[in-house]
């Protein structure tokens, strides 16, 4: 019986191991997974989602991250239009974002309100349409505040250049030196004359309006140009048709069209000052400093000449 022979050695019968396998150059071994449990009764098996972390390019070369871990229902997560959140607000304000901006730039600019500024004056609206022309010469004597805060967006240049055109021409006959010299001139002469006057008279509104719509704007008034023009023409034309008409049959002499003078010059003021105040939303005392102007050109130019 031949003897055994015990010690370290091979099986011959084992297949000898073979080595690794390289991999061609630029890939990778995939690693290892473990294999996928069956999926409970009832319900599909799916891959799970992988969120990259990614930034996408914000303004003027600043990212913006977004946020990985946030799932695609609602919320500020990843997967959204990044303008509007769905609750209203941008997901450029939630955590993990971040916004870029210009320097100066409003960093919510979808605010709806508007921006308060402090001391300036709320322009009134409208309180009703167009007045027609008789109503207007009418609510200038008998309620003038609210005509002027309803005409203060309309522009009457229909009215007042006629009103005034009119009172010119009847102008020159209540001075006394051009009364008697257009009573004492032929017709084709005194035509000329009267008509010039009643021009003159339409330049001047239109000056002394511009004056003082100028200086209530310098004040802090929001008036338009063409309203606050008309409107002090009228009320310059119509304030002195009480004295003109005593002074064409009694002369400028008289005692009752002196006192008339004065007292249609004190009522001028109060409705340049009432005009000026509902146009251009000015407290009383800058209204009347915007009128000034006009008032003292009134009575040295229409008044001094009877009084």
């Amino acid at each position: 019986m031949a003897g055994f022979r015990i010690g370290r050695g091979r099986d011959n019968n084992r297949t000898p191991q073979q080595p690794p396998r390289q991999q061609p150059y630029g890939q990778q071994q995939a690693p290892h997974q473990a294999p996928q449990q069956p999926a409970p009764y009832g319900q599909q098996p799916y891959a799970p989602q992988q969120w990259p972390q990614q930034a996408a390019p914000g303004g003027h070369g600043e990212p913006e991250y977004f946020d990985p871990h946030a799932g695609p229902g609602p919320g500020p997560g990843y997967g959204q239009d990044p303008g509007y959140g769905p609750g209203g607000g941008n997901p450029g304000d939630a955590p993990g974002h971040t916004r870029a901006f210009v320097f100066g730039e409003d960093p919510y600019p979808y605010n709806q309100g508007g921006t308060y500024q402090a001391g300036a004056a709320q322009a009134a609206a409208p309180t009703g349409p167009r007045l027609p022309w008789k109503e207007l010469l009418r609510g200038i004597v008998t309620r003038p505040g609210p005509t002027f805060l309803q005409m203060r967006d309309y522009a009457v240049w229909g009215p007042a250049l006629i009103v005034t055109f009119l009172y010119g021409l009847l102008a020159v006959f209540g001075l006394d030196d051009t009364r008697k010299d257009v009573l004492n001139a032929t017709l084709p002469n005194a035509i000329p004359i009267v008509l010039s006057a009643g021009v003159a008279f339409v330049i001047c509104g239109l000056i002394l309006g511009t004056v003082t719509h100028t200086l209530a704007r310098q004040l802090g008034g929001d008036g338009a140009w063409q309203p606050t023009v008309g409107l002090s023409m009228l009320v310059m034309s119509l304030t002195d048709v009480p004295r003109l008409l005593f002074a064409m049959f009694l002369g400028g002499d008289n005692m009752l069209v002196q006192v008339l003078g004065w007292a249609t010059w004190v009522a001028a003021g109060a409705l340049f000052t009432s005009l000026v105040a509902k146009s251009h939303d000015l407290p009383w005392p800058k209204a009347l400093g915007a009128s000034a102007i006009q008032l003292v050109a009134l009575l040295s130019i229409i008044k001094l000449g009877t009084i």
